[in-house]
């Protein structure tokens, strides 16, 4: 078989964050995959904290900036925060992105690992659906001055502290002031982040191919306060305006304490990351096997 992508880069999860028969079958999987790769034909780069954090030898390595100027392919082996963190990084080098999930719901990994032979093979010969997906750019500004600044796929959510009552935010959009909320929180949320936290929230799925942000509070003092679909054209600005320990989270991954006064500014970034699915998939298939619908009685 001839494979569509010359150099594939192999990246995966850490055992640092697992235990160590986690661990065990974590450098497994990634050396098995590794090996399948290299019979299709392909030239396999590890990232270089994969390998070194799974003690993978005898594979050439590349950090993060060269495997998207050298790479044709990801292959992302892990559960969907792996994806999340590297999909941000990698976005801004346009390189396809193919997620095997190792664990445990897989909105973005959705190749079971037991099943990835037979899944791959026509992937590299060209056999797939392409699935774009929107990042957010966020900015955290105080006094005029940027002082954080940060990609996330999922969302940007504005927390209260963890000891704290309710904090008070001022929401504008597109320099039009919508309302000033007292919760406990607030999402922005990407299309891709629908299924996360804002889910949880109570917010709406948001399809994929919709150029849409959905605006979700936390726990709002006022019930009416309802979550909102806005264009992901907009411009977002959120000020905190009272509350104690307040924080920005980006994709949950990343965080800016907040002072009163702060502004988190959210757009839609210039960059896109591209997945890449097997032939055939379906987004209504990824929510009907993650969300257990259909299965009532």
């Amino acid at each position: 078989m001839k494979s569509q992508f010359r150099q594939v880069a192999l990246i995966g999860k850490y055992p640092t964050a697992v235990s160590g028969t986690m661990a065990g079958a974590a450098r497994a999987a990634l050396e098995d995959i590794a090996q399948f790769l290299a019979s299709s034909g392909c030239e396999v780069v590890l990232e270089e904290a994969t390998a070194a954090n799974n003690a993978i030898s005898g594979y050439r390595t590349l950090d993060v900036a060269g495997i998207g100027k050298q790479c044709d392919l990801g292959l992302v082996v892990g559960g969907d925060g792996t994806m999340l963190g590297i999909g941000r990084q990698l976005a801004k080098f346009d390189v396809p992105l193919i997620g095997i999930n190792q664990g445990r719901l897989g909105f973005i990994t959705d190749i079971p690992l037991e099943n990835y032979r037979a899944t791959l093979t026509p992937m590299l010969r060209g056999e797939y659906e392409e699935d774009q997906r929107s990042l957010i750019q966020a900015q955290v500004m105080r006094d005029g001055e940027c002082v954080f600044d940060a990609l996330a796929m999922n969302d940007v959510v504005v927390n209260r502290g963890a000891t704290s009552g309710m904090v008070e935010l001022r929401v504008e959009v597109d320099g039009h002031f919508v309302s000033n909320q007292r919760a406990d929180g607030l999402i922005v949320a990407s299309p891709t982040g629908s299924t996360a936290y804002s889910l949880s929230a109570g917010g709406p799925l948001l399809h994929p191919s919709i150029h849409g942000f959905v605006l979700v509070p936390i726990a709002p003092h006022t019930l009416s306060n309802r979550p909102i679909v806005l264009s992901d054209s907009a411009q977002i600005a959120i000020e905190v305006v009272s509350g104690r320990d307040a924080s920005a989270n980006f994709d949950m991954q990343s965080l800016a304490s907040l002072l009163h006064g702060d502004r988190i500014m959210v757009r839609r970034s210039e960059h896109r990351v591209r997945f890449l699915h097997p032939r055939g998939w379906s987004y209504f298939d990824t929510l009907r096997g993650k969300l257990h619908w259909n299965e009532g009685g």
